[in-house]
């Protein structure tokens, strides 16, 4: 079986910057256009929303993508559609992230088989359990070659982030605060304390910080406790103020 791209990108000497954005937003084709532009802008991975009409982890922001999203006409099949040759034009790693509820709408097994025919690398489906995902649907994910990603929160216990660990086959999503998605312009104590927790536990899974960063400043300092961070709600934020064709400044204005 060929190497999971996530995989690759996961042993490059390199801290990474991923982005996650809603697709369909903000425009209903936008999704093709934001992914060339954010690999030409030098991001490393990107995760692609599937909206969905009750988002329980996301805050405002990527809620209100969600709900545009919707309204534009998103919907699973029309995802597939837009992304059926998107490996012409896009070589990075590319992740679906979304809720469970849609993925069985359409049939676990068909949708895993989808990803795998376009070329997505990975999946990232937060209220999954990771009980029932060993159970009922590891065997499929590991028959279409793609990578599942579980969230660790502050209040994960470390019995359950070991079995995480274990699990894991791609990266661990390491969610910097117990609340929604949202920017945050710099971390808390606390949360720092976390991330210093996690990194002496020495996992063999790399993790990737997201939730909260929004900026260089968080952006450096997450990346000094993991092998990168994602960023999402400011960068949905940057989609709705300055449009598809400013993608670069953003990516910049975190990297500089």
């Amino acid at each position: 079986m060929k190497m999971n791209r996530i995989n690759q990108k996961l042993e490059e000497d390199k801290k990474i910057l991923s982005i996650y954005f809603t697709a369909g937003y903000p425009n209903l084709n936008d999704t093709v256009k934001i992914l060339e532009q954010l690999e030409n802008s030098g991001v490393d991975m990107v995760e692609i929303g599937l909206p969905f009409s009750d988002p329980l982890a996301d805050g405002p922001t990527i809620q209100a993508s969600s709900t545009e999203a919707l309204n534009n006409g998103m919907t699973t099949e029309i995802l597939f559609e837009q992304l059926k040759d998107v490996r012409k034009t896009v070589s990075i790693p590319l992740l679906i992230m979304g809720y469970f509820n849609p993925i069985l709408q359409y049939g676990v097994e068909r949708f895993c088989q989808k990803c795998a025919e376009i070329g997505i690398d990975g999946l990232i489906i937060p209220d999954l359990p990771i009980d029932v995902y060993k159970e009922d649907y590891q065997a499929i994910f590991e028959k279409y070659n793609l990578r599942n990603t579980f969230l660790i929160t502050p209040q994960t216990s470390e019995e359950r982030i070991r079995e995480i660990d274990e699990l894991s086959t791609g990266f661990i999503y390491m969610v910097s605060s117990a609340s929604v998605t949202g920017a945050k312009n710099q971390f808390e104590t606390e949360t720092e304390q976390y991330f210093a927790r996690i990194q002496k536990m020495q996992l063999k899974t790399p993790t990737i910080i997201g939730f909260g960063i929004s900026n260089s400043e968080t952006y450096q300092k997450a990346i000094q406790y993991s092998k990168g961070a994602i960023i999402g709600s400011a960068f949905v934020k940057h989609l709705k103020e300055k449009g598809v064709n400013e993608v670069k400044a953003f990516v910049e204005s975190i990297r500089k």
